[in-house]
């Protein structure tokens, strides 16, 4: 019964083809950009989870001199005077946690890099010590990674990134080749495996070196970065905990004052993105629930009028034994399968505009099934709930005034 319904109902649309598409034209729009910001944001949501899953790595944290994010104009005013981190602080938490199991120093500047008549400027340079190799944001797709003898000694060796091995050298391997940085010369012993980019900002542009050889190059005093590996994945919060109160003995804080450095996972990261983009998301979700209101509002209308049009055949059905559920179903039936194909239609146009949109700018798109079942399912009960009203109406009419109708 109800397959024959629904056969009733998109042979009524399929007959009133003009004023169906005006009528669900409300439902494709909102569908279409239910789908298309929907698609968008999990693209990017999945871009910036791998960007720092890559950069921080998921089972080691970061110690920096001044925390991801601060909330007040005092907080940040007492970032800027905290103190850099240095080698000797790295050694008094590796020495006072069971946890850790490895801590890597990293330094970085901006620098220039040349190779014959080829020069790139703005290059992040990273200066590391030897335990760089124990994280898997380092890696070496060509050639090889420093060995932690070569950094420990200061020797002029570079892990360059994938865009700047390509600038530099094109279809040429450059593994072994002299490179100048800051106008010293390296030699090249591996490129890291391409990242790709994030908004158009290329994760690639960067070279890696001993962190001495950074040292001579930009200064002897570096704000250090330190990142931090406990023993297992399980114990990261554990050596956390034991890192901060290293570093609060070491710096002789006492228990009132407040952490003068930051701490932070690709989990903190993480969050505070997501509550970046949860306000935008809401307001998207709310426009996008006020076109649903006026596509259903149009939806009520037009099958007001239908019920109104078909008077007498619904008499007749009535006359020849309907019931009123039987005349309810029609309509809502009708209702819901007029509002659904406009969802169908929204989902594809929804699709097609991301995926247009990801062509043409550095947004990438992921279309995600849940996406698809919201706005089909958004779309069947605008239809379910607005097709209420005139279903019972037609379902109350008399059958006997219904077939004096003209």
């Amino acid at each position: 019964m109800l397959l024959e319904a629904v056969a009733v109902a998109l042979r009524a649309i399929w007959a009133n083809r003009l004023r169906s598409f005006m009528t669900v034209l409300g439902n494709i729009v909102a569908v279409t950009s239910i789908v298309t910001v929907v698609s968008l944001i999990q693209g990017v949501n999945a871009l910036v989870s791998d960007a720092i899953l890559t950069e921080v790595g998921a089972d080691a944290f970061t110690i920096q001199r001044v925390p991801p994010i601060t909330r007040t104009e005092e907080e940040e005013e007492r970032a800027r005077s905290n103190p850099n981190i240095t080698l000797t602080e790295a050694d008094a938490i590796r020495a006072f946690s069971p946890t850790i199991d490895a801590i890597a120093a990293q330094a970085q500047r901006r620098g220039t890099i040349t190779y014959r008549d080829q020069v790139i400027e703005n290059v992040q340079i990273q200066g590391v010590t030897s335990e760089y190799v124990e994280f898997t944001t380092f890696d070496a797709e060509r050639g090889r990674m420093m060995t932690p003898l070569e950094v420990d000694r200061n020797r002029p060796v570079v892990l360059l990134g994938w865009d700047v091995a390509e600038q530099l050298f094109g279809e040429v391997s450059p593994l072994d080749k002299i490179i100048r940085i800051q106008g010293a010369h390296f030699r090249v012993v591996g490129v890291s495996a391409r990242k790709g980019g994030i908004f158009g900002a290329s994760l690639d542009g960067y070279a890696v070196i001993p962190l001495g050889a950074h040292m001579k190059l930009f200064g002897a005093r570096p704000s250090l970065a330190l990142m931090v590996k406990p023993t297992s994945p399980d114990r990261l919060e554990a050596a956390m905990d034991e890192a901060t109160a290293a570093l609060r003995i070491a710096r002789r804080l006492k228990g009132t004052e407040p952490d003068n450095f930051g701490i932070y996972t690709s989990d903190t990261l993480l969050g505070l993105y997501e509550q970046a983009t949860t306000g935008i998301f809401a307001v998207l979700v709310g426009v996008v629930s006020l076109s649903l209101l006026v596509g259903g509002i149009v939806i009520m209308n037009i099958m007001l009028m239908v019920v109104t049009e078909r008077t007498r055949e619904i008499g007749l059905r009535k006359a020849v034994g309907a019931r009123r559920t039987d005349i309810m179903l029609q309509v809502l039936t009708e209702s819901v399968t007029l509002s659904t194909v406009g969802g169908l239609a929204g989902v594809a146009l929804g699709f097609l505009a991301a995926q247009a949109i990801a062509a043409a700018t550095p947004l990438p798109a992921l279309l995600e099934p849940w996406s698809v079942a919201l706005g089909i399912g958004v779309t069947a009960a605008v239809g379910l709930c607005f097709g209420a009203f005139p279903a019972a109406r037609a379902a109350r009419l008399d059958p006997i005034e219904a077939l004096r109708r003209e």
